[in-house]
């Protein structure tokens, strides 16, 4: 009998797009590796590698793939749920949505919540027995940070259902329409000096991105042999990839595709219609590389590694920070030279540092990776609102925490969280509740 993986690679349908799992666990590994560059680490603090060498702003170009994972997402979400309609019992569309709720996610949310009650125990206990100062008070904030991701990924899934209605109606105008929203929103910011409209940004640019994968679940991003089937995706990468360029050319946008101390705009802390272009040439980009790709990943091998990182991709990305940081500490505990960033001598570090942090993940993926295994399948039985609720409530809770972190726990440190001060075991409790609740309503307990 064949290891897991391989059982399960075995079993892969032919009519599996491979591909999109390929770009779900590529677009996680290049924020990984993004994080890990991006991080100048001295004995003074924690910094940006970006803000200390300008000039390499422009590989966040490449290095900024949200957009590839939400378009992934787009386009799981418009199976899972189409296929849940067709096998749902006569009646309401409620209990499939609270169902699909529960199966999105489950393999997000369960790691997700290992993560906050494991750091949030080790915080506790560090700042009562009177840690929690210099290295360890900038992990203690720091770590959390990528929750906002896993927030913004949960209003993809509870927002699935109204719009993949929408854009089964209009199909490209659904798509229009948002991306309209956010070009709106971002003149009346810039033009009109309209205070904190900015903020709905956060869903118009990441659904925009979200309605392509519904797109390319019905094909129409480009599809089958020849030329033509390459058209629209390089429409897509050429246009996208211009206006991104002339945006920050001759507007209020920065070069970075990725937050930077001390700017007064960012394009990702609220997106921007910058960032929105951005994710249409890479989205172009990775449909031009479709049929290669393919071809790959019909090889067994190249498949089982794909199916293997899959099982483990959101394990390492939520404790990759905490990895990198172990690493910085142990060389400052160890009194390692720990180099000026961007100097030859930090560059020669560099990719020890890689190899010891690629190492501390692996180990804390062997540790947490049964979490992100799926639990059985229940019925299509449930709650819809109960399971809305709990989406909000989870959302609010990572959301607040990727803002707030766990430093200050015993001084009741906040952070404003759509103008609403949260403090950490408020944005805890938050979590954890709405979590209980997508369960509840997913299983159907007490529905009748």
């Amino acid at each position: 009998m064949g290891s897991p993986v391989r059982v399960l690679a075995e079993a892969t349908p032919v009519t599996r797009d491979r591909y999109v799992d390929l770009l779900r666990v590529a677009s996680l590994a290049a924020v990984v590796l993004g994080h890990w560059l991006m991080a100048a680490v001295t004995p003074d603090g924690v910094g940006n590698l970006l803000a200390v060498v300008p000039a390499l702003q422009p590989l966040t170009w490449l290095l900024q793939v949200m957009p590839v994972f939400f378009f992934v997402g787009g386009f799981a979400h418009a199976l899972s749920y189409r296929s849940l309609l067709r096998k749902r019992p006569e009646g309401s569309t409620d209990s499939v949505y609270a169902a699909f709720l529960r199966a999105r996610l489950q393999r997000l949310l369960r790691p997700t919540m290992v993560f906050v009650l494991v750091w949030g125990a080790a915080a506790l206990l560090i700042q009562l027995l009177g840690g929690g100062g210099g290295l360890t008070g900038v992990t203690l904030r720091l770590v959390t940070q990528p929750l906002w991701f896993i927030g913004i990924y949960l209003a993809m899934v509870a927002f699935t259902p109204p719009l993949l209605r929408l854009h089964e109606r209009y199909g490209w105008g659904a798509f229009a329409g948002l991306a309209g929203a956010a070009a709106a929103v971002d003149v009346l910011r810039f033009a009109a000096g309209v205070p904190y409209v900015e903020f709905l940004n956060f869903a118009f640019v990441w659904l925009a991105v979200h309605q392509l994968g519904f797109l390319r679940a019905d094909g129409r991003l480009g599809v089958g042999p020849g030329l033509s089937a390459l058209r629209r995706p390089a429409l897509l990468a050429g246009g996208g990839l211009v206006a991104a360029v002339a945006l920050v050319a001759f507007g209020p946008y920065p070069l970075s595709m990725v937050g930077m101390p001390g700017e007064k705009v960012s394009n990702m802390a609220p997106p921007t219609l910058a960032l929105l272009c951005h994710g249409l040439w890479l989205v172009g980009a990775v449909e031009l590389l479709r049929a290669p790709a393919a071809r790959l990943l019909a090889r067994p091998r190249a498949w089982r590694t794909v199916v293997a990182a899959n099982g483990v991709a959101m394990t390492a990305f939520l404790w990759h920070l905490t990895a990198m940081l172990g690493v910085y500490g142990a060389m400052l505990a160890l009194d390692v030279p720990l180099p000026e960033p961007a100097t030859a001598a930090w560059w020669a570090q560099t990719p020890l540092r890689l190899a010891v942090a690629a190492a501390l993940t692996a180990v804390l993926v062997a540790a947490f990776r049964t979490f992100e295994r799926p639990a059985p399948t229940a019925v299509l039985q449930g709650h819809g609102p109960l399971a809305a609720l709990g989406a909000a409530l989870t959302l609010l809770g990572v959301l607040g925490l990727s803002m707030v972190g766990f430093a200050g726990l015993l001084e009741g440190r906040t952070a404003l969280l759509i103008a609403i001060p949260v403090t950490a075991p408020a944005a805890v409790a938050m979590t954890l509740c709405g979590w209980l609740l997508v369960e509840r309503a997913g299983r159907g307990r007490g529905v009748r």
